[in-house]
């Protein structure tokens, strides 16, 4: 309580020295308001500016880790990316990916045929033993394509392995030691 009553004590103290303070003028009034605007302004300005930056963050953010486009191409990123996959028990995807990358490179008919064989044994049929997940509609295309392969008779499957690659398996090699290790090692070999 005694607190209080020295607070109020100071307060009347200052509003008595306030008193002898010379008051603005008209034009100071003036001035303040436009001040005031100012202020208005710079805030605005600056929000504009945090939402720039939070794009832009982004934007680095995004730029910080590649896109599943750059793992494929880059040979170490992809070794880490499969090596990854294994630990996850899911490699038959990536390993299913690189089997229609080399199919699709495949010149000769005959090499088309029995290499759509493999796949289809491989990763397609419901009895594989590296079965990838895809719909049974994609199956049953490419079971019918398997007759006179072409090299785009996995392209829906790969797609969609792909997109489940981008989505789910991506984001978490890229929070993951594994990338972290890679790209570390990258760092010190560029040092050197």
């Amino acid at each position: 309580m005694p607190k209080l009553l020295f607070s109020k004590i100071r307060l009347y103290e200052i509003k008595d020295l306030m008193q002898n303070v010379r008051r603005p003028r008209r034009i100071d009034i003036l001035n303040r308001k436009r001040h005031k605007k100012d202020i208005q302004n710079l805030m605005v300005q600056k929000i504009k500016e945090e939402a720039f930056t939070s794009k832009h963050s982004w934007q680095a953010d995004h730029e910080i880790y590649p896109t599943m486009e750059k793992l494929l191409r880059d040979k170490k990123c992809l070794a880490a990316f499969r090596t990854f996959l294994q630990s996850e028990f899911s490699e038959e995807n990536i390993d299913f990916w690189l089997a229609c990358e080399d199919f699709r490179s495949t010149a000769s008919t005959d090499d088309l045929h029995w290499k759509a064989e493999k796949i289809y044994q491989e990763f397609i049929e419901p009895t594989a033993c590296r079965e990838i997940n895809v719909d049974h509609h994609i199956r049953e295309k490419i079971k019918k394509s398997l007759e006179n392969p072409s090299p785009s008779c996995f392209d829906e499957a790969q797609r969609h392995v792909y997109l489940l690659m981008e989505r789910d398996s991506c984001p978490r090699f890229l929070h993951s030691e594994a990338y972290l290790r890679l790209k570390q090692k990258s760092r010190t070999l560029w040092y050197i």
